[in-house]
């Protein structure tokens, strides 16, 4: 119906527009009604992500030979360009060049359809959470400008591109946390928000300086003499880092590893400790809960803090150059889940609880690409996915209980409430079964698929005087920390929803039930967090998945290679 430039332009452009209208009319014109822009273009935006995600599965029959995966990458225009911008002394000098420049692959395809498809139900949730809010138009604002900044982030196709966007979600969380600005614990935890994300954004430029310097571009594509992204078996002016002529090439010729490898794999971690809560760069998250509901469940679910995750799927073939870096990151991903989850069990703050649960959720997949096998990280995308939903979910249906509690989301000051609120206690049960992997919801095929890939890992470090592999520690370590979900999940679930009725004084005598505009986005979140495992139904998911150029990276595919059949259904019945 479209074609993929026009939705590649159309799924960022809707919110940008809505962000305009609403920030020249809401004031003024469209007040009450200042939610109509931002909802229309997200849920439009939605549309044309399906219209893309089936566009990209139609290219995967018409792939060109000898192509690595699937890829169509549009330049829009010529941002800089510098012809002698590093001096190679004999060697003679490098340009530095950046395009705007949108890409469609598997990858981008599954982002924007999940970022769109969550920002849309928590856009029509808002409309019931914030109707009596004074700053009602601004929040629409923010919430369409933060979608924006999200999928452009997700579409770039350059290190510079991506890094503009990945401040442009930092600032957004800033605004959006501190929403609230009157309140000094909201424009505390804004202000927090913002400079701990920045202190892991240095190492990230530090790492996007090193690739340009490595590799004499910050493209993902390659790019042939007249500028215009070069088609697969097209001889390239300028390698891209993640283009087709650098992947066909034998490992050792396409990318460095040792020292420098390891470097920018560093680097992009300390960036993804930031965006995305990982030890020790976790702080901001738990405190960001001071904004609106609605903004934690779109920061913690389905944009900012996934940007980390995103980012090291993308740029897969770096971290298969230099292992130990991948190792890194690994153990920061166990190690953050395992602290996050312990700390969960000792908070009675219903939104703390989640917000932490997400920091150890991020963990596990930081664990699944860092594992830098195609099983782990695609394990690890499934679960970026799958949580999405259930996460959603879990923080709107927290929000439910705020709203009707007067405020108080202390869950020693309420209790009982699955018999004033019906439909909210049983919506939030459903998260917490796909939270904790309970069969057949959705977390139980993502969290374990991320286990089972770490089982089977056959490299990395030698531990306890050689004998035990990192992998298997790691996977031991993830076992004990989805006994401690299931924990701290079903513990704030048994004290906000059963025991005696008890409801706190800010509620007065209107606690009740949330109008239909919550709790329909409620039912579908719930509904998603049952089925949205089936998407993984015969390797679906991972199979589109692996058509993403980075992840059709020859060493992610050795043919000597077989998987433990076993080794999924033993992490399966462990973790449950």
């Amino acid at each position: 119906m479209f074609e993929i430039k026009t939705l590649l332009i159309l799924i960022p452009g809707l919110p940008l527009l809505a962000c305009l209208l609403t920030a020249f009319l809401g004031a003024k014109v469209l007040r009450r009604r200042s939610h109509w822009p931002t909802v229309l273009a997200i849920v439009a935006s939605f549309v044309c992500s399906l219209f893309l995600l089936s566009a990209v599965h139609r290219l995967q029959a018409e792939q060109s030979p000898g192509a690595v995966g699937i890829e169509q990458v549009y330049t829009l225009w010529s941002w800089v360009d510098f012809s002698d911008a590093y001096q190679l002394g004999k060697e003679g000098s490098r340009a530095f060049s950046i395009e705007i420049a949108l890409r469609a692959d598997p990858l981008t395809a599954i982002m924007l359809t999940m970022v769109t498809c969550v920002s849309s139900l928590v856009a029509i949730y808002s409309i019931g959470y914030m109707h009596d809010d004074r700053g009602y138009w601004r929040f629409f604002t923010y919430v369409s400008l933060f979608v924006f900044s999200m999928t452009m982030l997700v579409s770039a196709s350059n290190f510079l591109l991506l890094y503009v966007f990945w401040e442009a979600v930092g600032f957004c969380s800033y605004i959006l946390i501190g929403f609230w600005y009157e309140k000094p614990t909201a424009a505390a935890a804004g202000k927090k928000a913002f400079l701990v994300t920045r202190c892991g954004d240095f190492g990230f430029a530090l790492g996007v300086f090193l690739i340009w310097t490595t590799y004499g571009t910050l493209n993902f594509h390659d790019v042939n003499a007249d500028g215009a992204p070069a088609a697969a078996g097209e001889q390239a002016a300028v390698e891209g880092v993640l283009g087709q002529s650098r992947l066909a090439r034998p490992p050792a010729e396409g990318y460095i590893g040792g020292p420098v490898g390891i470097a920018i794999v560093l680097c992009l971690l300390a960036g993804a400790c930031g965006k995305s809560a990982q030890f020790p760069l976790h702080v901001w998250l738990p405190d960001a809960m001071e904004g609106p509901t609605p903004v934690s469940a779109l920061i913690h679910a389905a944009t900012m803090v996934t940007a980390g995750v995103y980012m090291f799927t993308r740029v897969t073939p770096l971290l298969v150059a230099a292992p130990d870096g991948a190792a890194v990151v690994a153990i920061v991903g166990s190690f953050t889940a395992l602290l996050a989850a312990l700390i969960a069990l000792t908070q009675n703050d219903l939104k703390r609880i989640m917000a932490y649960s997400t920091i150890s959720q991020l963990g596990y997949m930081f664990l699944g690409v860092g594992v830098s096998t195609l099983a782990g990280i695609t394990a690890g995308m499934f679960h970026l996915f799958t949580h999405a939903f259930f996460k959603a979910l879990l923080f709107l249906a927290s929000g439910s209980v705020m709203h009707a509690m007067g405020g108080v989301i202390d869950i020693t000051r309420f209790g009982g409430l699955r018999r004033v609120m019906p439909w909210t206690c049983r919506t939030f049960l459903f998260g917490a079964l796909a939270l904790c992997g309970v069969f057949p919801f959705a977390g139980f095929w993502s969290k374990d698929a991320i286990l089972a890939s770490a089982h089977e890992a056959e490299h990395g470090w030698m531990l306890f005087g050689g004998t035990v592999p990192l992998y298997d520690v790691l996977y031991y370590l993830g076992l004990f920390t989805a006994f401690l979900t299931a924990i701290y999940t079903f513990r704030a679930f048994f004290k906000t929803f059963y025991g005696a009725t008890e409801i706190p004084q800010e509620a007065g005598h209107h606690a009740h039930e949330s109008p239909r505009t919550m709790i329909v986005p409620l039912q579908m979140l719930a509904l998603a967090a049952l089925v949205v495992g089936a998407v993984e139904y015969g390797d679906a998911f991972g199979s589109f998945l692996s058509h993403t150029p980075s992840l059709a990276y020859a060493p992610l595919h050795p043919p000597e290679h077989t998987a433990e059949s076993g080794a999924h259904a033993q992490a399966m019945a462990l973790s449950t």
